[in-house]
């Protein structure tokens, strides 16, 4: 198989999804390894050490589009990209179809087979644990009075206090935000649904760390008393309402924090707005929002050597053993597919933009398959699915 590797075109985006490692095990086993011309340097990795290990440069994506079978990135498909697709051809990158119609529009109308990243990671992605660590450390620096903050710094000194910080949500983001904050003597409510995960950070997390049920009622209490919010809480696309509202904000210090991890439009924060690196906060009712929608794109050689190891067993399965069958073997990968040749086959997708959709088994040919991977969906948002489309024989079997 043909794979290429795309150069990042996103505003402040500097990841690369597959390094010079992965390259070279994927021409050792026999494929052709293209790479968009710097598509690694931001991360750390020159075109040099991709040649060096058996890959080809190509310098442009036009390049890349025409010749690979499959093509890979970190981001999103930007419009300039769409007319480049071919027919068939297999997309793996985050697309965020729910969120992005027209990406979904083009990536139907050019028949491709993609996947969505963001769905694929059996034990959550190396980015959410960056984002969350990272976008801690915004919310410590904005803090500050220069960077529009009230002037709190994040630990305690003689006869003044640490900042109060409130993180929602106890993933593998919040956790990793909270791990940050405590560690540098901050005094964290954390806040989960869950009262399993709960006492778990209780037992993992220093006593500067004390938990709390995670509803609106519960933030109230205790938001006037916070100087930093780090919202850490994937909200379901479907729902309509919001942890944190507008009229909430009335209850926070003037010049303290949001940070939206989670970068959720019409999500757990109601006033939460994207932003970029460059700009990356604004100010509403007094409080400063940090907004950046790909906050580990700052730390791009770490992110890339964590996130392009994980993805990897996805991309090496599907070149070596074709898409029917690697989907087969990992329900991960499967629940990730989002168009098949002109189907749409994501369910969040299909109810947030009320579009007709069909499952990635029915697509494969799936469907009567007796040993596939079964995994959890990857949202809670659930189709009322009205295509009763025939069941096909499994296609593996």
């Amino acid at each position: 198989m043909i794979i290429g590797v795309l150069k990042e075109i996103k505003n402040g985006e500097s990841r690369v999804i597959m390094t010079p490692i992965e390259a070279g095990e994927l021409v050792q086993e026999g494929h052709k390894v293209l790479i968009q011309g710097g598509a690694g340097d931001k991360a750390g990795f020159e075109d040099e050490e991709y040649i060096g290990v058996g890959a080809e440069i190509r310098k442009d994506m036009k390049e890349i589009y025409q010749e690979s079978d499959m093509v890979v990135k970190v981001k999103e498909i930007e419009p300039i990209e769409y007319e480049l697709i071919k027919e068939g051809q297999i997309i793996f990158t985050c697309i965020h179809p729910a969120a992005n119609k027209e990406e979904v529009d083009a990536l139907l109308e050019r028949k491709a087979i993609a996947f969505t990243a963001e769905d694929t990671h059996r034990f959550g992605s190396p980015n959410c644990e960056v984002a969350g660590k990272l976008g801690a450390l915004m919310g410590v620096n904005y803090l500050l009075s220069v960077n529009g903050g009230r002037g709190q710094l994040i630990c305690g000194i003689g006869g003044a206090p640490g900042a109060n910080v409130l993180v929602l949500g106890a993933g593998i983001v919040g956790k990793g935000a909270t791990e940050i904050v405590s560690a540098l003597g901050a005094q964290v409510t954390l806040m989960d649904v869950n009262i399993g995960t709960l006492r778990h950070c209780e037992e993992i997390f220093p006593q500067n760390v004390q938990t709390m049920f995670s509803n609106q009622q519960n933030i109230k209490k205790i938001l006037s008393r916070m100087d930093l919010v780090i919202n850490c809480v994937k909200w379901p696309k479907h729902r309509k309402d919001h942890l944190i509202t507008k009229d909430m904000l009335k209850l926070m210090k003037k010049g303290s924090v949001i940070v939206d991890v989670s970068a959720d439009v019409g999500g757990a924060i109601e006033t939460y707005q994207p932003t970029t690196h460059e700009n990356p906060i604004y100010v509403i009712d007094g409080v400063v929002h940090y907004g950046v929608d790909n906050i580990p794109g700052a730390a791009p050689h770490t992110t890339s050597i964590a996130y392009a190891a994980s993805v990897f067993p996805h991309l090496k399965a599907i070149a070596n053993d074709g898409i029917v069958e690697a989907c087969r073997r990992d329900g991960y990968l499967r629940r990730s597919l989002t168009v098949f040749k002109g189907t749409l086959t994501h369910e969040e997708a299909s109810v947030i933009q009320n579009r007709s959709w069909q499952t990635p088994e029915e697509v494969l040919g799936l469907t009567n398959c007796d040993d596939l991977d079964h995994v959890p969906k990857a949202t809670s948002t659930t189709s009322k699915k009205q295509n009763d489309s025939k069941k096909s024989s499994c296609a593996c079997c």
